[in-house]
């Protein structure tokens, strides 16, 4: 997996020609699956329950025992189908003879390794980032799981191109650089918003801060 992603980016992919779903924790990119079916008009009808379920979570579709998606009795035939109240999906096998079925694949998407891009995160968190250069504070919401480096590289980066010729330091009281290769928690920055809630106050009561250091070297951008 190549990163992580809050439900809120998820979100941001809520199109037919940009399509993301979260499915048990795993984030797949559904766009070229999406593409190939609409240029064919026999089974393009079958996209239209992933449009409307682009950017969503759609893990209450899926059967944990049978690790696969749910399934129901047809009420015609007696036979046992997917459950599919949108209408079927791309690579959903039929009861009855169905022009509209897809023989070319060999993995349904939903059990496809090569759809998925990224992990759903358990869980988000803010955090301060000041430039002690520029004195720019820039405030970020993001993964609990990702790395330093990780933050950097898909969120900072953005916002700061010459990121990486800075040096990360916690002031907690004492000054000590922290390890980009671990996450917050690990470098010593808890993640409290449990407790300030339980207090009856805001989780963003306190949003820690981590302060940059410019190591004077352009080089790096």
């Amino acid at each position: 997996m190549s990163r992580f992603y809050t439900a809120m980016e998820v979100r941001e992919h809520a199109y037919d020609d940009d399509a993301y779903v979260s499915l048990n924790g795993k984030i797949l990119d559904l766009t070229s699956l999406i593409r190939a079916y609409r240029a064919n008009p026999r089974v393009a009808p079958l996209t239209k329950p992933l449009i409307q379920v682009a950017g969503t979570d759609i893990s209450h579709w899926w059967d944990a025992e049978t690790d696969d998606f749910k399934t129901c009795v047809d009420v015609n035939s007696g036979m046992r189908t997917y459950a599919m109240p949108l209408g079927r999906v791309p690579h959903m096998p039929t009861i009855y003879p169905d022009s509209k079925i897809d023989l070319s694949y060999e993995t349904p998407w939903w059990k496809d390794p090569s759809y998925v891009v990224g992990a759903l995160t358990s869980r988000t968190r803010r955090i301060r980032l000041v430039n002690t250069l520029t004195g720019d504070e820039t405030t970020l919401e993001v993964c609990a799981e990702e790395t330093l480096e990780q933050l950097l590289q898909e969120r900072y980066l953005p916002v700061n191109a010459h990121a990486r010729s800075y040096t990360w330091v916690r002031l907690d009281p004492e000054p000590r650089e922290l390890d980009m290769s671990l996450t917050l928690e690990q470098n010593g920055i808890v993640d409290e918003a449990d407790s300030f809630e339980s207090l009856g106050l805001n989780a963003d009561y306190y949003v820690p801060a981590i302060h940059l250091y410019y190591n004077d070297d352009l080089t790096e951008a």
